[in-house]
């Protein structure tokens, strides 16, 4: 069943990277636009630029969406080169995919986005027993991803249409469900075995090796007990803050700046209203919601002949869980707060005033204005400290490009020395020892970032004491480096790391004698199962390691079952050993494979394939795209 993941282990690898990603967890195919931020362009699809904080944010998203899904994976794996250009070829991809299915003129009806979310397994989990949609939960949910339902449901049409551009090529060309089923086989499918583990640690007591063997282990394995290369440096760095400090904000552009914006500056006015909620769903039927809407008229009616009663009403009525209980107060708010047709109706009441019924997406509201709070304008002088303070920064952007280039000049022309550029643009020459090519975990910024710490360790920088190149550290930081003081790799005395060598051996030789007693439990088991003495049988796939280790997981996985019981042994290095007894393969749940989860796999073998492949370039070739030389 294996063969295949074996033989195609790269092209396995980018598919269950896209295959385990949840399908449409809020995350649509224009669900990385929201990310849009100024930066340079690193690739342009029919004229719409892709920046570089577009990409890194989109990269960042699927490593946070990967760790959820998978806690226990190391997210290192994902921070490479190739990693990060998938990400940037992904998203290319997908705004083709956009463009192709405004060209086509292609969308969806509202009736295939209800069943499109519908079938989404986040959304449905947020379903009362009833079956109606808890639109708190979902708001609240959509918010914490910085979207509104709107901004949601519209990249739920965009993704529904891209897929019709997809289907109108690749449908009948899509890799069937069986090989599909290789690919989701590979991480859902379980066996049961039973793991029998040989620690090194039971054998430390056993071991004691002689000062001769410490020596001559000493001698054969020097490349163990190096001290790394070291480098004393200065350096210097230019930010927006050191920016800043040599800017003086002029009193006259001050009060341009307060005058310009008074209206932004001003506090907004704030409203307390109460209200009687009942609840109605969008999609219920019109009988139903002319139901409610006429008790909601019962009520005003009731009101309206005793004002004084709205509270008690409000408590009696009101499906708002959150103001029930008070009476209906929903406290002071401003504009933004609420949904627009309630927040219309509030914010055209006078003091005391009560509304018509008013209608929303939660159902009918009774609104009744209790109080307003009159925004208090401040005068130029009360806001004046923090008016410098955005004045300056505002400034201090627009100089930054001039400091920025003549910093870059200067560190290059004069690379004796850092001097005069922190002279020049008022500058701190900085310190520090004892860098090394990786960052220490004690290493602090900016001298734990990779780019400043490779320009440190070039051999110009190392043998010639050259400044290093200006490297850009972050957004609006610049950063060089002058080596004076460089230690190379040498080999420490025996004496010094006596302890470390000891430790080493032990550990070698433990892990050893924890191997050839595996070994031999494993020849012993292999002849007669009867004899083996193994712990209770566990189920362990790739998605549920039972917390094994993932080289026992492979073996075990990997295992040649034709015949059962397997039997299976599996060097663990200087952890030690491990027998495992593959009893039988459980096919993998129905319930725990949607389909989508092998609609996700055929797209993603069929992108792979020489037609998908072909597919994608005529795609590129008319839509004019361009990927530059990208900052991975």
């Amino acid at each position: 069943m294996f063969d295949f993941v074996r033989r195609h282990t790269r092209i396995m690898q980018f598919l269950l990277f896209l295959l385990i990603f949840p399908s449409f967890v809020l995350f649509g195919i224009d669900g990385y636009n929201r990310f849009r931020e100024k930066g340079e362009a690193v690739a342009h699809v029919n004229g719409q630029e892709i920046t570089q904080s577009e990409w890194d944010n989109a990269h960042r998203a699927q490593v946070e969406r990967m760790r959820a899904s998978m806690p226990g994976v190391d997210v290192k794996l994902f921070d490479t080169p190739q990693a990060k250009f998938s990400t940037l070829e992904r998203l290319v991809r997908d705004r083709l995919l956009q463009v192709a299915a405004q060209e086509l003129r292609l969308g969806s009806s509202d009736q295939r986005l209800a069943i499109e979310l519908q079938q989404n397994p986040t959304i449905a989990a947020l379903r009362r027993a009833d079956g109606s949609l808890d639109m708190d939960r979902y708001k609240q949910l959509l918010g914490s991803q910085g979207m509104t339902p709107e901004t949601f449901e519209n990249q739920v049409r965009a993704d529904l249409a891209a897929r019709q551009v997809m289907a109108g090529v690749g449908m009948t060309s899509f890799a069937p469900a069986s090989l599909a089923d290789v690919t989701v086989n590979a991480f859902y499918e379980q066996r049961q075995v039973q793991v029998a583990r040989f620690a090194a640690a039971d054998f430390v007591s056993k071991v004691n090796p002689s000062d001769e063997e410490l020596q001559a282990y000493y001698k054969s394995h020097a490349e163990l007990f190096q001290s790394p290369e070291r480098a004393d440096v200065e350096y210097v760095v230019l930010d927006l803050a050191s920016v800043q400090k040599g800017i003086v904000v002029p009193e006259a552009e001050l009060k341009s700046y307060f005058e310009q914006n008074q209206t932004r500056l001003a506090a907004l006015e704030e409203r307390r209203v109460s209200h009687i909620l009942l609840a109605a769903d969008k999609s219920a039927p019109a009988a139903e919601r002319d139901k409610v809407r006429n008790k909601a008229q019962e009520l005003l009616a009731v009101i309206q002949q005793s004002p004084d009663k709205f509270a008690e009403l409000a408590r009696k009525n009101s499906q708002d869980p959150g103001s029930a209980a008070k009476g209906g107060d929903l406290d002071f708010f401003a504009r933004g707060a609420m949904v627009k047709a309630f927040e219309d109706v509030a914010f055209a009441l006078k003091k005391g005033e009560t509304s018509a019924v008013v209608e929303t997406e939660f159902g009918f509201h009774i609104i009744r204005l209790t109080d307003i709070k009159q925004p208090k304008t401040k005068s130029f002088d009360e806001q004046r400290a923090g008016l410098e303070v955005e004045v300056r920064r505002q400034l201090a952007q627009r100089k930054f490009a001039e400091a920025a280039e003549q910093f870059t000049n200067m560190v290059y022309e004069q690379s004796d020395s850092l001097k005069p550029a922190a002279d020049r643009l008022k500058l701190e020459v900085l310190t520090a020892k004892g860098l090394a090519r990786e960052p220490l975990a004690t290493t602090t910024a900016p001298l734990n970032n990779p780019k400043l710490l490779a320009a440190v360790f070039t051999n110009d920088s190392v043998e010639k004491k050259r400044n290093t190149e200006a490297v850009e550290i972050g957004p609006n930081q610049l950063a060089a480096a002058r080596v004076t003081q460089y230690s190379p790799v040498r080999t420490m005395p025996f004496d010094d790391v006596k302890v470390r060598v000891r430790q080493q051996l032990v550990a070698e030789q433990s892990a050893q004698r924890a191997r050839q007693e595996g070994l031999a439990k494993l020849a012993e088991w292999k002849a007669n199962a009867e004899s083996a003495k193994l712990p209770a049988a566990v189920l362990i796939s790739r998605e549920q390691t039972q917390q094994q280790p993932s080289v026992l997981i492979e073996a075990a996985l990997r295992a040649d079952v034709q015949k059962l019981p397997a039997w299976v042994g599996v060097d663990l290095g200087t952890s030690g050993y491990a027998v495992v007894k593959v009893e039988k393969i459980v096919p993998r749940d129905a319930a725990a494979v949607q389909n989508r989860d092998r609609e996700r796999a055929q797209y993603a073998q069929w992108w792979a394939s020489a037609e998908g492949l072909a597919y994608y370039g005529m795609l590129k070739e008319k839509f004019k795209v361009e990927i530059k030389t990208p900052r991975l």
